[in-house]
């Protein structure tokens, strides 16, 4: 066989191969697209807007968060470590009637480090904690975010109108679901089950009378 058949062969072979690859990205960019659409749901939505309209540049940033950070190991939260989170988002809640800015503060503050707690970049890395998080708990992380906005939006103490009182008592709603997916005990926590199941109950007081929600307390307070 001569030479430049032997070529001829070669590149035969190589625009095969590359024909052959270019068609298979083709046919799995729809499935690629919309596994990521199923794992990221609302937060897809908001990668999507964020690269205006441009679903391939957003994809390709969701897929590099799995790439980073979709092989994170979480740590179990030891009991005494997670009753002592649930007391303080409490104590948060009860002093958001009074001080609501400062309760924001505090919760915007007690996510960031129990998620550092639970093994994601630490709070110190915002952004690249939130993406973490986005990977994990991607249905509830612009409840952080929001609450990260409000508690960063007026750090010299401005007096907050009614607006802002409720934009905060909003974005403390918003929060508490990704605080609640953190502090939960996963199947992989040993089973410490029932401590992790208060969470997603109104609080108890120590007279054993459960305590009003957020939303009531301040429609008391008002009233």
């Amino acid at each position: 066989m001569s030479t430049g058949l032997i070529i001829a062969l070669i590149v035969i072979v190589a625009v095969v191969v590359a024909v052959a690859a270019v068609l298979t990205l083709r046919a799995r960019g729809p499935r690629h697209g919309a596994s990521l659409k199923r794992r990221f749901g609302p937060e897809y939505e908001r990668a999507v807007a964020r690269h205006d309209g441009d679903a391939k540049a957003a994809e390709r940033e969701l897929s590099e968060r799995v790439e980073r950070h979709g092989s994170l190991q979480v740590r179990p939260l030891e009991p005494a470590e997670r009753e002592r989170y649930e007391a303080r988002w409490t104590a948060a809640q009860e002093r958001f009637v009074d001080a609501p800015r400062e309760a924001v503060a505090e919760a915007d503050r007690l996510i960031a480090e129990l998620a550092g707690t639970r093994g994601f970049p630490a709070g110190g890395q915002y952004e690249e904690q939130v993406a973490a998080l986005s990977v994990h708990h991607a249905h509830h992380v612009e409840g952080y975010r929001r609450v990260h906005r409000v508690a960063q939006a007026h750090p010299d103490g401005a007096h907050e109108g009614a607006a802002g009182t409720e934009d905060m008592r909003e974005a403390m709603v918003e929060a508490r679901a990704l605080f609640e997916e953190l502090v939960r005990p996963s199947r992989h926590d040993g089973g410490h089950r029932a401590a992790g199941e208060r969470t997603a109950a109104p609080a108890t007081r120590r007279d054993g009378h459960r305590a009003p929600s957020l939303l009531h307390r301040r429609q008391t307070k008002e009233s």
